[in-house]
């Protein structure tokens, strides 16, 4: 039997990428990219030009289409692969990036007469306009004794689906209305691909508040939020909920003529891109810690039984591998902050003398930063500067660093930077730990850990755990093909299951990065300090880093009254 590929494609914030992936050792054999025409449209709307309020952000629903059909094609022509040996297909996407759809499945702001209201595009994941509904979500939640608000941390995002539905409600009732259903923007591709809807375990259960045993949050407390959001569930979100790997349909002709695939080839139920990286990096089975690290971290990772956790963003049975329960945390900035000090806060001079050397500002305060020793510094920070999402879960939170001095040099903030994010993941392994969930050893993947050796070996000797890195770049377009090939089947040369598809196809780095007893055992000194700060600033509700928000806030709003 000739050798079988599928395709993954990775949606992210500014661009898609498809990557074709050989099945039986999972080599990516080709690999293309495609900006978003539209990008992320936080000022004004595409056509009308009508200007968006703060907090915004939406996108363009046609750009998704234009993924497939230009990265699809493109990676098929590079790689001379017959389209005869490609049996699936298999798409990640942010999340939750959620949009009003009608009864045809067309995106309302396609719709002449609708496309001037902001509410009838695609809201991203990073859209935070809904804050109001989510407070009142959770206030009510407490109140009422909700059981499924502890599995999230406790707290609701104004990120996920319900808070941005129930401010569509609220501001654009007319929308509502006009909704047929509310879909990830991650079902709706899969439903532009093989014609029917079908709603995935994953968005479902960290997104949307749906629960594998007991479905979504009652009708009683949809209608206690607002009488008119009462039969939610059974209209505008409903549908069966998929396991990932499981087939949504085959392709349809049309797709398949626009992409240059054959019709009928399996395609996979939709997933989330941090989430579709874990089988990539081979962890299938509990004590595994993956941590999807770029501008923010995503720690994830799988249970034997349903754990409440303090400041998880979620526990979803099936949620990233079937028969699992999905534990997922997170860190709001990290290479966020890295890149805040290196633009923001390094003198001229180290510019210039970075490029003298003919090297990145990272580059060269990583390569200084490495003679350093553990707390030769003599600095400590928390990790706050975008708040803190595990596991205090608080926007309001902010940066702070302790120790300073008139000697105090770049390369030695920088150090103390990466060490604080540490500490914010160790803060995690902990929780998780304490709570008996084990973590054993981590794995990375994402961008941060192929460019950043001190980082990593920073996190090796913080957490005292083995660090095992991602040998693609490109971990959950991977994950992605793997689940494509589940959804094939065995039978069309793809695999049974995802364990299967994991041992075969998912790729680590030979060498990994391991504690340094000698390391770890001052970090751990550091550490009780850490905590002691991140407990100081961190749970007192009253706290500096809140007033001086508040104040910020006052003083901004009489500003914008005076002029």
């Amino acid at each position: 039997m000739s050798e079988k590929y599928t395709i993954g494609v990775d949606y992210g914030t500014e661009s898609g990428r498809a990557v074709l992936i050989k099945l039986s050792d999972g080599t990516e054999v080709a690999t293309h990219v495609t900006p978003y025409r539209h990008g992320v449209i936080d000022e004004k709307l595409p056509v009308s030009g009508r200007k968006l309020e703060l907090d915004w952000a939406l996108q363009h629903p046609a750009d998704y289409i234009e993924v497939l059909t230009t990265s699809v094609p493109e990676v098929m022509n590079a790689s001379g692969i017959a389209k005869e040996d490609v049996i699936g297909i298999g798409i990640d996407f942010t999340a939750c990036t959620m949009l009003p759809i009608d009864a045809l499945g067309k995106p309302l702001c396609f719709k002449q007469e609708l496309s001037d209201n902001p509410h009838s595009w695609v809201k991203l994941w990073k859209h935070h306009a809904a804050q109001p509904e989510a407070d009142r979500i959770n206030e009510l939640a407490v109140v009422r004794g909700e059981a499924f608000l502890p599995r999230y941390g406790g707290k609701i995002s104004s990120e996920w689906m319900i808070a941005k539905i129930w401010q569509i409600l609220n501001e654009a009732p007319d929308i509502y209305d006009r909704t047929d259903q509310f879909v990830e923007a991650t079902d709706w591709v899969i439903m532009q691909l093989c014609g029917e809807l079908s709603r995935n375990q994953c968005t479902a259960g960290y997104k949307a508040i749906y629960h594998h045993r007991e479905g979504y949050p009652s009708p009683a407390f949809f209608a206690s939020l607002d009488p008119r959001l009462e039969h939610l569930v059974d209209t505008k979100l409903r549908g069966e909920i998929n396991d990932l790997g499981s087939r949504a349909g085959g392709l349809t002709g049309e797709m398949a003529q626009a992409m240059g695939l054959n019709e009928g080839i399996a395609v996979a139920v939709g997933n989330v891109d941090a989430h579709a990286a874990v089988p990539a990096v081979g962890v299938v089975t509990p004590g595994k810690l993956v941590m999807a690290m770029g501008t923010s971290i995503c720690h994830m990772l799988l249970g034997e039984e349903e754990k409440e956790v303090e400041g998880m963003c979620g526990v979803v049975e099936n949620g990233i591998i079937p028969g699992y329960f999905g534990y997922e945390a997170g860190q709001s900035a990290v290479g966020d902050i890295f890149a805040w000090f290196t633009e923001h806060a390094v003198p001229a001079e180290v510019k210039t003398q970075a490029e003298e050397a003919g090297v990145s500002v990272h580059e060269w305060l990583e390569k200084r930063a490495s003679a350093y020793k553990p707390g030769e510094t003599g600095l400590l920070a928390l990790d706050w500067w975008n708040g803190n999402r595990s596991v205090l879960v608080d926007t309001n939170l902010t940066g702070l660093i302790v120790g300073y001095t008139l000697l105090t040099k770049p390369e030695e903030i920088y150090r103390t930077l990466l060490e604080a994010t540490a500490f914010g993941t160790r803060k995690i392994v902990d929780a998780f730990h304490g709570s008996g969930v084990s973590v054993d050893i981590l794995y990375a993947c994402g961008g941060l850990p192929q460019k950043n050796k001190l980082l990593m070996q920073i996190y090796a000797d913080v957490t005292g755990r083995e660090i095992k890195v991602a040998a693609s770049t490109q971990t959950p377009a991977l994950g992605a093909a793997m689940f494509a090939a589940v959804a094939a089947g065995a039978e069309a040369g793809g695999y049974a299951n995802i364990v299967d598809a994991a041992a075969k196809m998912a790729r680590v780095r030979e060498d990994s990065f391991k504690p340094i007893p000698e390391n770890s055992a001052v970090y751990e000194r550091l550490y009780a300090e850490y905590n002691r700060l991140h407990d100081y600033f961190g749970r007192d509700q009253n706290s500096v880093m809140k007033k001086l928000k508040t104040l910020k806030e006052e003083m901004a709003s009489e500003a914008v009254h005076s002029h």
